[in-house]
């Protein structure tokens, strides 16, 4: 991902926007596929894109939480913080990937970590604590409409990144000065 000339160039800017990203992953928490798998990602996504590893791991850490809440923790909170922590790791390494190498491999990456990497994860952190739904049934019933979720959120921020960028709505990367 090339760098360009910064449009965000204050720290009030950016948390602004920051902000923004957090009420469309509230939004996008409404759209659940199956439990607390939803459309809370894209922003989150997208944040890594515009903003930068960092603030997009913030958004989606505060989205995976925002599902949470609007489902009721039906995992525990422990097990939501865990998940959200995991969302966070996700985003930071795609927003990573996506300026150091492309946007095709930190997309690949960020499916595979919140999909299956996820999954195995929250599955054994289930089992661990006891929960009832948990360990192998937790895995292959959440392994498909997770990744594809993940697919979804991922693939649809960089579509809107590229859109946004093409239209010449913004100039790229931006960097917090």
């Amino acid at each position: 991902m090339e760098k360009s000339q910064s449009v965000i160039k204050t720290k009030n800017q950016v948390l602004v926007l920051m902000s923004l990203l957090v009420a469309f992953s509230y939004m996008g928490s409404l759209v659940k596929i199956q439990g607390t798998i939803a459309l809370d990602a894209l922003p989150a996504y997208l944040g890594a894109l515009l903003l930068g590893p960092l603030p997009g791991a913030v958004i989606g850490f505060a989205g995976h939480l925002l599902t949470a809440v609007t489902s009721g923790f039906p995992m525990s909170l422990p097990m939501h913080l865990f998940i959200a922590a995991l969302m966070a790791m996700t985003i930071g390494l795609f927003g990573c990937i996506a300026e150091k190498v492309n946007l095709f491999l930190a997309t690949l990456t960020g499916v595979f970590m919140n999909g299956p990497v996820s999954t195995l994860g929250a599955s054994y952190l289930a089992a661990v604590l006891g929960l009832g739904f948990s360990g192998k049934i937790m895995f292959f019933a959440l392994i498909l409409p997770l990744t594809l979720t993940s697919l979804v959120n991922a693939a649809g921020a960089v579509v809107l990144y590229k859109v946004l960028k093409a239209r010449h709505v913004l100039g790229g990367h931006h960097e917090v000065s």
